[in-house]
């Protein structure tokens, strides 16, 4: 069992981290809430006590032979902040003590995540802009805001993640047992999620069952780890990852296009997406009907290889990733077909792994392996898709900083 501190700080998305907590919860670990003053504004002590089982406070007065603001710090293995306002991004970038909560992110030694919700004018203000610069700069792990419905009428950026995904970011962090690198900053990133469907008729399709959280993993770890990321999303049925602009598609072509559009500029493309090998010649105008007569055959054409196109075009240090999804047959392995299917593409890296029931598509967790044009190969166990999508972008940091 991990222990985890959920710092909450004084924002009106305090009642989303009540969410977060019966998630770090139901996950198996022991939460401790310390929010601020102003939290239990919003949120009352008694909400964070029934949901955590534990005693609830936010100065470093209440039981004082505990030395709870250095008790909390030292025993945690991840602290997580959310919301963070501006006010407590500030104060803990200053290293200021004025309460349990910033007295708890001194003594922490283990990874601290902050997720901000604020204004868009106060995320972007240069005050703000420094101070996550400095929390960065000192290995912590500060998630990008969302964009969307703020306080009253207001839009734009700087809305509180959903709590599924800070959960998901917390979960790897508790998995690699140290923050993530800062280390994308200034890349554009590609990925492309889910899967295409080809359309037979108004109502039916050729797709597969591929879910895009493996792509949205991806997408969401390159973004905390500091990548301007572009998801070409096809058919995903998640929310978006915060701070991630989402280009939605259908089809292969409409993928192919998508891809093409934004990767002219792309320091990296991560092709996720399982992609229709075969489309339907011509799509009926009606949708078809049974006739009681065995039924035509369908006439098939195959559709752009989008991967082999990226790599013919590919511009002088751009890193191409293809993911490999394998059942294996008679005569080869799952890892015989992931090598010679990147040999035969010729990308970078080639993440392979092996799908059917209960494997990959639509889970939680994958395994795999990653193999580079170089020999190397990465054996990824079996774990959150967030921690395979870590492990990519290690494997990609390496190519990238040499």
């Amino acid at each position: 069992m991990s222990s985890v501190v959920l710092g909450v700080g004084g924002g009106i998305a305090a009642y989303k981290a009540a969410d977060l907590l019966r998630k770090l919860a139901e996950a198996g670990h022991d939460v401790n809430v310390v929010p601020t003053a102003s939290a239990l504004q919003f949120v009352g002590a008694a909400t964070w006590a029934a949901l955590s089982h534990h005693p609830v406070s936010s100065e470093v007065w209440s039981e004082a032979d505990r030395v709870p603001h250095v008790q909390l710090g030292r025993q945690a293995d991840l602290v997580v902040v959310a919301p963070a306002t501006a006010d407590l991004l500030a104060r803990a970038a200053h290293g200021l003590a004025d309460d349990l909560l910033t007295n708890t992110l001194l003594t922490a030694r283990c990874p601290v995540l902050f997720v901000p919700a604020m204004h868009t004018e106060m995320w972007e203000h240069p005050a703000t802009v420094d101070n996550v610069a400095t929390l960065r700069r000192r290995g912590s792990v500060v998630m990008e805001p969302a964009s969307g419905r703020l306080t009253g009428t207001d839009t734009g950026k700087g809305r509180l993640p959903e709590p599924v995904q800070i959960a998901q970011l917390a979960e790897l962090l508790l998995h690699r047992g140290d923050a993530l690198p800062y280390d994308l900053a200034g890349l554009h990133v590609l990925v492309s999620a889910g899967g295409t469907r080809e359309p037979l008729d108004p109502v039916r399709f050729l797709g597969n069952n591929s879910s895009g959280r493996q792509g949205y993993a991806v997408a969401a770890v390159a973004a905390a780890r500091g990548a301007q990321v572009t998801v070409v999303s096809a058919n995903v049925e998640l929310p978006d990852p915060a701070g991630v602009e989402v280009v939605r598609v259908g089809t292969a072509l409409e993928l192919r296009d998508a891809i093409d559009k934004a990767a002219q500029d792309a320091d990296v493309v991560v092709m996720a997406a399982a992609v229709a090998d075969f489309r339907p010649v011509a799509q009926a105008a009606h949708k078809i009907k049974k006739s009681g007569e065995p039924p035509e055959p369908l006439p098939l054409e195959e559709n752009p290889d989008v991967l082999a196109g990226l790599v013919a075009a590919r511009r002088l240090g751009t890193v191409l990733v293809g993911f490999a999804a394998e059942t294996g047959d008679e005569q080869h392995t799952v890892l015989e077909l992931g090598r010679a299917k990147l040999a035969r593409k010729g990308c970078d890296l080639l993440v392979v792994n092996q799908v059917g029931p209960g494997r990959a598509f639509g889970q939680l967790d994958n395994a795999a392996v990653i193999l580079g044009s170089d020999g190397a190969e990465t054996v990824v166990d079996h774990g959150p898709k967030a921690a395979l999508a870590a492990a990519l972008w290690d494997a990609v940091a390496t190519r990238l900083h040499g």
